[in-house]
Order: C-alpha cells, then structure tokens, then sequence
C-alpha cells in the first residue's frame, strides 16, 4: 500500500514536470528574448528549473535503464528549458563555458547515468551560472522558521495542509496535486535555495504561484526555512557544522554523496534552523558593508521597501555591535560612521534617486572601511580591555543606578521598609529577564536587532514617562512631612509599591540586553589575553556604580526632607528627558521612525541628538515637566492661601 501512494505521488509529480516544460517553454523563451535586461532574474528561472531537473530525474533511470519513460521524457523537456534558457542569456566570457557544461549535463541525461552524476553536474552548472550573472544564493538576513510558520499558515497551508502534506482544503482536486513537502525523496534533491526559488516564481502550468508579491525577499527566506522543516529531524543537529551559503545552496543530497548520511541527518536539520554565526568585528563590518549593497541592488529594481529593511537589518545586525569598541578607540568615527548610516537609509525612505542614494552609500562605505582598518587588528591591549569594559557598564549602568538610587533614597526616607523590597524584587527579575532575553535570543528565537531595539525603545519611553510622573510627584509632596499619612495609606499600598517595582525593572531591563551584546562584541575584540581584562573593568564599574548608589543613600539621609525630595524630583526629571530621547533614537534604529538632522549638538549620555525627532520628544518631556511644575506651584499657592485664612486644605 505504501508503495502505491508513493508510486502515486511520484506520477503526480512528474505530471508538474511535464507541464512546466510544455506549458512554461514559450513563456521562459518569449522572456529570455524580449527581456535579456533582466539578467538575475533570467538566470534565476534557469536555476529554477535544474532544481526540479536535479530533483526528478532519479526516479526514472535505475542501472543505466528507464524504468518511467514518460517521466525521462519530462526531464528531457526540462533539460531541454535549461538550454534554451542558457543560450538566451545575456554575452559574458563565461557563457561558452557554461554551454559546455550545459553539454556535459545532456550527455549524462541521454546516457541515462544514475541521478548521483546528474545532480553533481546540475550543481556544477547551478553554482557556476549563479556566480557569472550575480544570482545571490545566499539569504542577506539568516532565515528564520519561526517567522516564516505564520507567514506559511496564511500563504501556503490552504493547499499543502498544516503538515506540508498536500492535504489542505484548497488543494483537493487540483491538477496536478500540491506536494508533499515531508518527502525525504523530493526535498533531498531541493536545495533552500530552491524553495525560496520556487516562493518567489511559483510554476508555471500548475496551481503554484509565484509569492514576490505577496512576501518580500526575506519572508520568502524564512517560510523556505520552514518548508525544510518538514522533512528534518532537529534532534540531528549532529557535530557537522555547515555555515548559510552551504545549507542555502547545496543539497541533503550532495551531503550524503560526499559525506555521508549522519552528516546529511545534520545538514536538514541544520538548514531548517540556519544556526547564528558568532561574528567579530571585521565580519560585523563586511556584513554592513555587504547587506547596504544589496539594499542598494533591490532599491535600483524599485523594491524600496526591501531595500529599506536590509539598511535597517545592516546596521543593527552588524555596526551596532562593533559601535562600543569602535567608541573605545575612535568616538568621533563611531558618530560620523552612524551617521552616515541613517543618512543612506534616510534616501531610501525619501525616495531619492538610486543615483543619489549611492552617494550616500558611498560616503557610508568609506566610513566603514576606516572603521574596519581601525578594528582589524582584531585584539585589544590589556590597558584598553580593562577601559573598554569599565565603560560599557557605567555608561549602560549609570541611569539604572540613578533611578534606583534616588527611589530607595526616597522609601529610606520615609521609612517604607516593605515598598524597599519590592523595588528590590523589580530589579532583581530584571537582571534574570535580561539574561533570559540574551539567552532565548542567542539559542532560541533569534531576536533580531530591530526587535531588541523595538524593546528598548518602547520601554525607554514607558519609562521616561514614569520617571516624570514620579518626579512631579515628588516635588508636589516635598513638605512630606506634613502628608506622611497619606504617603503611608496611598503611595506605598499595593499599587504603590507595584508601581515603583515596575519602574525598577524597566529602568534595569531596557539597558541589560544591550549590555550584554556590547560584551559579547568586546570579548572577541579582546582576545583570550584580555579576557582578564574585561572581566576585571566589569567588576571595577560595578564597584562604582554600587559606590554612587551607596553615596545617594548615604547623602541623602543628611539632607532635610524637603530639599531631598526637591533634588531627587530634579533628577528624576532630568532622566525622564534622556530617556525620552534614548526610547525614540532606539525606535529610529529599529527602522520604525526616520531620521531628519538638524544643525544641534551631540551628548549620548543626556540621550541628546542632532535630530529634529529625539529633540522633539525630549522638548515635549520638557514641556509636560513646565505644564506640571506651574500646576503644581499654582496648588501649591492655593494650599498656603488657604492656610493663611485657617481654612481645611483638601489632599491631592
């Protein structure tokens, strides 16, 4: 019975091949004639079509013998397609040698030699082509599976079923049926790049369309990843470690013939959840400089929002994480460098002629070429490890440390033990979703740059909001004394108390993620040398850091009540104004704001920045303190007036 179903599903499948060399021959002929401009995306279709070459000739030929005629014939058709396709692209110096190879490739089919000799000369012919008219095999952002199973449930799973086993609803009664996509045989012989082929074509003759209009290049990407899923086992991720331009462009297949079949268990499961590499500076600064190339590539073909998303993707999944050691060594290239960065990216979202966005780019490039040189060496002095890593933590640390210290300043002062301890539960559950976060991050789900940077902007904000409400409130109640029941009965109940511990661990949370990746990022810079280094300039900041926390309480259990709660309302306020500004820089590199400079002055750690939109938000912070100082000062008026006269004063 097994037998017969796969009997079945290999005749359906051929039934695919045959219409797409009969009725997608004059298609891909009247292209390669009219449009030869359209160099990649004819040698796509070429490439297209011996992925299926590679995939369905097997099945027919066993020990030099036809066992399924009218399927051989169909992988004639199709190689037959290839050729016409070869012939018709563009004049190159390469292209006679490519027609041989294209030769090489009938022989063997017309010889009937085993499909092991087919698909290495398919793969041959495929990787040769790919290289000569500039076809990108290899995804620019790592494919991930996890985005691309909703993006397959809304696009795919109607024919092919939840399973990829061709049993959905849609697919009952087409001609030929959807594929199994569980089937070791056929996806075997599929490269990622295939399937992602495949998303953005569709088939021609058949119910399969092409996806591009519906799914941008890295959507197709991820649900390609999530295909291979299918027919992979990921408990097989075995010691073989395959980087994304083997697990895109080779084949389970091409893996079993050169290294066997515990390898080829490890390639499918591995291609099914492309690994992360772990990158050091110079690699983060090529991937920059690559991905801006191929946004540059994808603008000019008038695909701006794409092009747009690999700016983002170029700048948070590579600069970024060098931006703390270049800062180390040259602040002002680090500055200039992202700069240019968000002025190229700035042009695609304008809409700016290709011409002119190259210009941007160009200058971007140049920046990131001194800063590639200026981090090529790799290692770091011990001297500078030690600073380097001291920095990171007080620059990153120093406003969580602020906030923390001017509210358990506070609760010390007033006496409100048990308020104490859930601050300290707040900051402590941050510290482990921090960790947590890097954790599922770097083994888990992958949390891609403009995330984390979505996460920090919008926790930036919440909490500049807080911040400013807290310090408002503080400076309305600095005569505290005279409220000290109702700073018992309503500030430190319940609410209160979760309040305060919220705070806490957002002001913690929105910076620990971050620091983490900065580490990550100097431990490579620094070499096994200086590992010591690093951990002894960590160590030394979080002595610091406790010292001013420790000076802020100690001080502040000094100062009268009411010029305490005064200067504690100032800092608070002060740092709901950087952190306005933070929370939307953070937004504008995630992608989800644009830039505008403006001729203004730059201090990172005041969150202040040439740009009309930070500047803006931290105005309006400005402004909402202004508004709630004169409300305040006005009641405050109020209350002495009404003092004064001996009448009852009605609390807030």
């Amino acid at each position: 019975m097994a037998d017969a179903i796969c009997s079945c599903l290999e005749a359906l499948m051929f039934k695919l091949y045959r219409r797409l060399a009969f009725l997608g021959l004059p298609l891909l002929l009247l292209l390669s004639l009219t449009a030869r401009a359209e160099t990649e995306e004819e040698a796509a279709r070429a490439l297209h079509v011996l992925g299926y070459l590679s995939a369905g000739y097997p099945a027919t030929v066993q020990a030099g013998t036809v066992v399924k005629e009218p399927e051989y014939r169909d992988q004639l058709d199709l190689l037959h397609t290839v050729t016409v396709l070869v012939d018709g692209l563009p004049d190159h110096p390469e292209k006679a040698a490519l027609q041989q190879s294209m030769v090489r490739l009938e022989q063997v089919v017309m010889q009937k030699a085993e499909g092991a000799a087919v698909a290495q000369e398919a793969s041959a012919l495929s990787a040769r082509l790919a290289q000569v008219y500039h076809v990108a095999r290899t995804p620019a952002i790592t494919p991930d599976p996890v985005r691309g199973a909703p993006l397959y449930a809304q696009q795919c799973s109607v024919c092919h079923g939840n399973a990829g086993a061709g049993d959905g609803p849609a697919g009952i009664g087409l001609e030929p049926p959807p594929g199994d996509l569980r089937d070791p045989a056929r996806m075997d012989h599929l490269s990622l790049y295939d399937l992602y082929n495949t998303l953005t074509l569709g088939v021609d003759g058949t119910d399969m369309p092409a996806f591009a209009g519906q799914l941008d290049e890295r959507e197709r990407w991820d649900v390609a990843a999530y295909i291979a899923s299918f027919s992979a086992d990921p408990a097989q991720t075995g010691a073989s470690r395959f980087d994304l331009s083997q697990l895109a462009g080779q084949t389970p297949a091409d893996v079993a013939a050169t290294q066997g079949d515990q390898a080829a268990a490890a390639f499918r499961a591995q291609r099914a959840k492309p690994p992360v590499a772990q990158r050091g500076p110079a690699q983060l600064i090529d991937y920059t400089r690559t991905t801006l190339e191929k946004s540059l590539a994808v603008y000019r073909e008038g695909q701006h929002e794409q092009a747009y998303d690999l700016s983002v993707a170029a700048y948070l999944e590579g600069f970024e994480l060098v931006e703390s050691a270049l800062d180390n060594l040259d602040s002002d290239l680090r500055k200039s460098t992202e700069k240019a960065l968000m002025a190229y990216r700035q042009s695609l979202q304008d809409g700016l002629s290709a011409d002119d966005a190259q210009a941007k780019l160009e200058t971007a490039k140049a920046k990131l070429s001194a800063a590639g040189e200026l981090l090529q060496g790799g290692g770091m002095s011990t001297s500078l490890s030690f600073f380097a890593s001291l920095l990171i933590l007080v620059r990153e640390g120093l406003e969580a440390i602020l906030v923390l210290a001017a509210i358990l300043a506070f609760l010390r002062k007033t006496g409100q033990a048990s308020a104490i301890r859930s601050v300290n539960i707040g900051w402590g559950l941050a510290m482990l979703a921090g960790v947590a976060t890097w954790a599922v991050a770097a083994y888990v789900l992958d949390i891609s740059g403009a995330q984390r940077e979505l996460m920090e902007g919008i926790t930036g904000l919440f909490a500049s909001v807080v911040l400013l409400w807290v310090g408002v409130w503080m400076h309305d109640r600095r005569n505290a004394a005279a409220w000290q029941d109702y700073v018992t009965s309503s500030l430190v109940g319940g609410g209160g108390r979760f309040g305060f511990a919220v705070l806490a661990f957002f002001s913690v949370y929105r910076e620990l993620f971050e620091v983490i990746l900065f580490y990550e990022t100097l431990w490579l810079q620094a070499g096994p040398v200086g590992h010591t280094a690093v951990l002894g300039g960590a160590a030394t900041a979080v002595v610091l850091l406790i010292g001013l926390a420790w000076i802020i309480l100690r001080g502040s259990m000094r100062l009268p009540l009411g010029l305490f709660f005064s200067a504690n309302a100032i800092l608070l306020c002060v740092l709901s104004v950087v952190f306005a500004g933070h929370g939307v820089a953070a937004l504008q590199e995630a992608g989800v704001l644009g830039t505008r400079p403006v001729p203004f002055f730059d201090f990172d750690w005041l969150g202040i920045h040439a740009d009309a939109y930070t500047l803006t938000a931290q105005a309006i912070a400005l402004a909402a303190i202004a508004l709630l100082y004169t409300r305040s000062r006005r009641a405050e008026r109020g209350r002495e007036a009404a003092i004064g006269q001996n009448k009852p004063v009605s609390g807030l």
